[in-house]
């Protein structure tokens, strides 16, 4: 029987909105049984927010990162990144690319809220619904075609080897209150993104934050992940963890639903070469 194991590139630490040190993550993913691991804090952007990292705290962060690559080398295989936010006109993963090992790009602000500021998209969703009624009069698919103009706006012009969580929008949808999935409209949208996603070549995350912090399923959703699989788009498995014990949170379940769907292998960075490897809901095995 050949040994499992996992990897996680997807991870935030006490250098943006994650909790403790990047050095207690590398502890608890080598207790996960994890092979490769990830650092991804949230890049800087150029205005004030409460989760991403202080631009002053990046040389600190890319330093400390850098040197636990030395100290466990040989012990897990430890790669520096980060997930930057794509805001058009002031930062996207080529910001920073040029010092890392991987980018995860995602969109976490759509144009602007009531304020003039970034609408934040990814949090309470008080705050979504604000910017719903009071910015884009209720419109919520003018707002879900922005979201995914924009995520099809970066992979074109300045696309990361990851795109974060595709479809993590829906947080506000409970009980589909604001829109149905399967209506012809959204499903339109999904297929313009994957096929931008496929023809740039970037990896898809299976994220499995919100099945472990929202009761949700994946991100994205395993009707998503159908047309992903058709169009030969690769994926990989990440927790999106912000504490040590997420690192590897319902990856069982996660594996089930991808080997329901259909894929076989995941893609993953190992011996510094992106590579697919086969596995299974015990773990990835070569």
């Amino acid at each position: 029987m050949k040994p499992s194991f996992w990897t996680n590139y997807h991870s935030h630490s006490h250098y943006c909105d994650g909790r403790e040190a990047p050095e207690a993550q590398v502890r608890a993913a080598r207790q996960q049984g994890v092979r490769a691991f990830g650092f991804s804090s949230h890049g800087p952007v150029p205005f004030a927010n409460a989760w991403s990292m202080k631009p002053e705290r990046l040389e600190g962060y890319l330093a400390e990162t850098r040197a636990l690559q030395q100290k466990y080398q040989g012990d897990i295989e430890l790669y520096v990144g980060l997930e930057v936010d794509y805001v058009p006109g002031l930062c996207g993963p080529g910001t920073y690319a040029h010092a890392l090992d991987f980018t995860i790009g995602s969109v976490h602000y759509v144009d602007q809220n009531w304020e003039g500021q970034p609408w934040e998209i990814d949090g309470a969703t008080e705050g979504f619904m604000k910017g719903l009624v009071e910015v884009h009069g209720g419109d919520i698919q003018k707002v879900l075609r922005r979201y995914y103009a924009l995520i099809r706006e970066m992979v074109e012009q300045d696309p990361p080897l990851i795109v974060g969580h595709l479809d993590k929008i829906k947080i506000h949808n409970l009980n589909e209150s604001l829109y149905r999935e399967q209506d012809d409209w959204y499903q339109a949208e999904i297929d313009h993104t994957l096929e931008v996603i496929a023809a740039a070549g970037c990896v898809l995350e299976v994220n499995t934050r919100g099945m472990y912090k929202r009761n949700l399923d994946t991100y994205p959703s395993a009707t998503i992940l159908k047309k992903v699989l058709a169009r030969n788009i690769p994926v990989m498995l990440n927790a999106d963890s912000h504490a040590p014990e997420e690192i590897t949170a319902r990856f069982a379940e996660a594996a089930g639903v991808l080997q329901a769907v259909g894929f076989r292998t995941l893609r993953v960075l190992l011996d510094g070469t992106w590579q697919e490897v086969p596995f299974d809901q015990k773990g990835l095995f070569l």
